[in-house]
This record gives structure tokens, C-alpha cells and sequence, in this order.
């Protein structure tokens, strides 16, 4: 039996009981969605609409259901944001066998990498994300800590110790192209470490504004029509943080391709967002050196390949890794891109 075939039986074996709880209409066709990395996502047609079903195995369902709550005061804001169904009694979750669903309106749009945006996109995209940062100040699920959350800042030998775990689950006689790639970029990673030790952020208090944040902002989890953002997907992430974090990681993520930064768009991106909510060089130096070094410190990837036998994250460990390798040589440049005038 394939996955998709199983996928197909788990959500009939739901259907039913997501139909009574949401009212849908008869069922005409359903597909499952398998680009999703985490959670179990799939499409459904009726005759009144179609809808996006999400089964929740990544996430506290808490905090899904938490988050869930915000996003019909971020839409009547404005902004390009699915507000999800809601039950007669007011929930955005329901359980059937054990485990959780919730369900949203379908949008039809196309994921848009960096590199597929003109900039004029980009520097759109930029005013969205201080659009969006701007609406959850007054629809956060929750009031902010006094204190900007602190950033774990992982000491370069706690990195190079991870690494060598690493290395030890990577078999030797029957290792495949992956392992062998995983390998070499892991005793390259600890040279980069040793080179770069010094280079490690000092202070766990990141500089510069805070708040509710997306956690995700990225092509996956965005959808384009007509030049434009027609939808904000993937609300698991909501989490208080500094705003330079999430610009250096959008950034990152989206305009981070092909094994470097385009740094015309990063600028653009940039700018953007700071044309409608100013943040200082110092600021967002700060915010890109952080991710560097979260970056440089971190193995999740493989830490999903190797210790859960998970490989649905192998290509972005490549890519990010080649990304790395990039940026640690033009970290001057990529500075430069972010505290581009807006």
C-alpha cells in the first residue's frame, strides 16, 4: 500500500464525523496534499466549496487551537489570511479517532520562490510581513513578556560535539549518496566552526522591537494570484519574537537560492518592510548574525534523518548547507543587502 493510498483511507475514515462537525456539503473528490513537511494536509471539493483539511501531528494541539483563534481578526484586518471553520459550538479543532483536524477555506495560488519574484514582489512582500507584524500587536493571542525573549546561542565545541554524534549514526559500509554528502559536510561544518568560533553573539538578548510573529513566513507558506499574496498559510508557529528574526528568516528561506543569497531582492525585501516599520542597521545586523550562527550551530535535518528515520527534510539540509557555506564568505555583503536604505 503507498502512502497516498493510506493518506486516501485516513481521510475517508474521517470524512464523516469533519462533515457533521463543519456542516460540509457531500464530498466530490478529495486529493493528499504531499508537499506538506510536517503535518497531513489534503484537498476537498464539494459542491459548495472546496477546502483544505489539515490533520495536526506536529504541534500541541493547544496551541494550534490557540493559534487557529487569531486568524478571523488578522483577515478582518485586511490581510490575505484563510479564517478556518468553526464547529456550531465555536471550536477550529475537532478529534476523530484519536487525532485532530482542523479545516480551512481552499485558496487557489501558486508557491513563488525568491528567485521567481521581481523585486517590485519583493518589496511588496516586505510591506506585508510589517503589515502582518503590525496586526497580531493587537490580536496576539496573548500580552507580551516584558523582556524580549532570549535566543539560545549554542557554543561553537556544543556544535562541533553534535556534528561528531552525527558522524557515529552515519553507516560506513552500506552508506548512500545522502549519507555520504551528510558526511563531508559535517567535517567541513567543524572546520567552519573552528574558524569562526570568535565570531559567536555574546549576549541570549537579542537587540531591537518584539512581538507576535508568523514563525513561518516563507514561500511554502505562501500563495500568489494576479502579483499578489492571496493567502498566509501555516499559522503552527505563532510565537513572540524579535522582528529582525523573522525579516532574517524570511529572507533567508525565500531569497536564499541556489546556493546563495540574491541579495537585489533581499534589499527590496528589506525595504519594504522598513518603509512601514523602521528597524536600525543595528538591529537587523543583529538579527542576520543570529541566524548565521543559529545556522552554522544547527543539525535539525539530520537530526530528523538520523535519530527518527525521518528523511523529508534530506534537500533542505543540501541546500541550506550550501547556502552556509556561501554566506560565512560574503557575510559583509549580505550585511550590506539588509540595512539597504528603504
Amino acid at each position: 500500500m503507498t502512502d497516498e493510498t493510506l493518506h486516501d483511507r485516513v481521510l475517508l475514515g474521517a470524512l464523516p464525523d469533519l462533515a457533521a462537525a463543519f456542516d460540509l456539503p457531500e464530498v466530490r473528490e478529495h486529493w493528499f496534499l504531499a508537499e506538506g513537511l510536517m503535518n497531513l494536509n489534503w484537498r476537498i471539493d464539494t459542491e459548495r466549496a472546496s477546502y483544505a483539511v489539515k490533520r495536526i501531528t506536529d504541534m500541541p494541539v493547544a496551541k494550534v487551537r490557540r493559534n487557529l483563534g487569531v486568524l478571523s481578526h488578522l483577515a478582518a484586518d485586511g490581510l490575505p489570511v484563510p479564517a478556518p471553520l468553526s464547529t456550531l459550538d465555536g471550536k477550529h479543532v475537532v478529534e476523530v479517532a484519536d487525532h485532530h483536524y482542523c479545516v480551512l477555506p481552499w485558496v487557489e495560488g501558486v508557491h513563488m520562490p525568491g528567485i521567481a519574484l521581481a523585486a517590485g514582489q519583493a518589496h511588496e512582500l516586505g510591506v506585508l510581513l510589517a503589515r502582518l507584524h503590525d496586526s497580531l500587536k493587537g490580536h496576539g493571542p496573548g500580552p507580551l513578556p516584558e523582556q524580549s525573549p532570549t535566543a539560545k546561542v549554542t557554543a561553537s565545541d556544543q556544535a562541533a560535539a553534535a556534528a561528531d554524534r552525527l558522524l557515529t549514526l552515519i553507516p560506513q559500509d552500506s552508506a548512500d549518496s545522502f549519507d555520504q554528502a551528510a558526511a563531508h559536510a559535517l567535517q567541513e561544518r567543524k572546520i567552519l566552526l573552528d574558524k569562526h568560533a570568535d565570531a559567536r553573539p555574546v549576549s541570549s538578548v537579542p537587540v531591537g522591537p518584539y512581538g507576535w510573529t508568523h514563525g513561518d513566513f516563507q514561500y511554502r507558506n505562501l500563495l500568489w494570484n494576479d502579483a499578489h499574496v492571496v493567502a498566509i498559510l501555516d499559522w503552527d508557529r505563532l510565537a513572540v519574537r524579535p522582528y529582525a528574526e523573522e525579516v532574517a528568516r524570511t529572507a533567508q528561506v525565500q531569497f536564499g537560492v541556489d546556493g546563495r543569497f540574491d541579495l537585489e531582492r533581499v534589499a527590496a525585501f528589506v525595504a519594504g518592510y522598513r518603509s512601514l516599520l523602521p528597524l536600525t542597521a543595528e538591529e537587523l545586523a543583529d538579527g542576520v548574525e543570529r541566524l548565521w550562527w543559529k545556522r552554522m550551530t544547527d543539525f535539525w535535518q539530520l537530526e530528523f534523518h538520523y535519530d527518527r528515520g525521518d528523511a523529508g527534510c534530506d534537500d533542505l539540509f543540501l541546500a541550506d548547507e550550501e547556502l552556509l557555506v556561501w554566506w560565512t564568505g560574503h557575510r559583509d555583503d549580505v550585511q550590506a543587502a539588509f540595512q539597504a536604505a528603504p
